[in-house]
């Protein structure tokens, strides 16, 4: 069932996006080679106990994970490129890293995901990658306006993800955000313009705009979690929660300035 929220209820959602686009923001800040997966799951562990929020991840257990994912956030490194469960790794000068992170504070999830590169060896491959996910998710959230459709959305990321050479993967994409972190609307990163469900004020989705280098299809790691491109391909992917307006689009996960 698709949820629409009032005016009101979307600024009580304000607190968990402010927060998770704060930690976020933190570990991109904190991350240098030498660090373990495993250590940033720790430090994401601690600012959720310190605000006192409660992570959407640690018991999750959806029907394509093979158990609880355990952790409380996705750390993605170079050919895996979405649910990348936290292990023992030390990031390496040059590897692309995608960290995706959800909560809920006072019972309102949101959830955002941003990929970059760690250490000072960039792979220009690698950064435009980065930037197409980047691009599609702010052009995404601009045609997110009351009277559009979803496919509206879904092209926008489509038409860029095309125009800079990749191919699209639509088995896994955004989604309807509230009180749960996995809702209606399903947001495919492709699809036709003016098709779909018509947006209206109150809808709250996760718009996550994710790309491989070289490939559209996807293995499932023996984590039981972790997807991997199958021509061993680096990935990246960019997410925001956001509201549906009257007017221009809320991105409750933006940024800190």
């Amino acid at each position: 069932m698709i949820e629409y929220f009032t005016s009101r209820e979307i600024e009580a959602m304000r607190p968990a996006g402010e927060f998770v686009a704060g930690v976020l923001a933190t570990l991109e800040s904190e991350i240098t080679v030498g660090m373990n997966l495993l250590d940033i799951d720790a430090r994401a562990h601690e600012l959720i106990r310190q605000r006192g929020a409660t992570s959407c991840y640690i018991d999750y257990h959806p029907s394509f994970g093979a158990s609880p994912f355990g952790h409380v956030i996705c750390t993605s490194v170079n050919d895996a490129v979405l649910h990348g469960l936290p292990h023992d790794y030390t990031l390496k000068n040059g590897d692309l890293l995608s960290i995706d992170f959800a909560v809920s504070v006072d019972g309102w999830v949101a959830d955002s995901a941003r990929s970059f590169i760690v250490g000072d060896r960039h792979d220009p491959a690698d950064q435009k990658i980065i930037d197409t996910t980047a691009e599609a998710l702010d052009a995404a959230i601009a045609v997110a306006h009351p009277g559009k459709k979803l496919g509206d959305i879904s092209a926008t990321i489509g038409d860029i993800a095309r125009r800079e050479g990749y191919r699209v993967n639509t088995q896994f994409g955004g989604h309807g955000v509230g009180r749960t972190m996995h809702g209606e609307p399903h947001v495919p990163n492709d699809g036709r313009a003016g098709r779909g469900l018509k947006l209206r004020p109150g809808l709250v989705i996760a718009i996550e705009p994710w790309l491989m280098a070289g490939t559209d299809e996807i293995f499932t790691d023996p984590d039981g979690w972790t997807l991997r491109s199958t021509d061993g391909s680096r990935g990246a992917h960019s997410e925001h929660t956001i509201a549906i307006t009257d007017g221009d689009p809320i991105v409750l996960t933006a940024r800190p300035d």
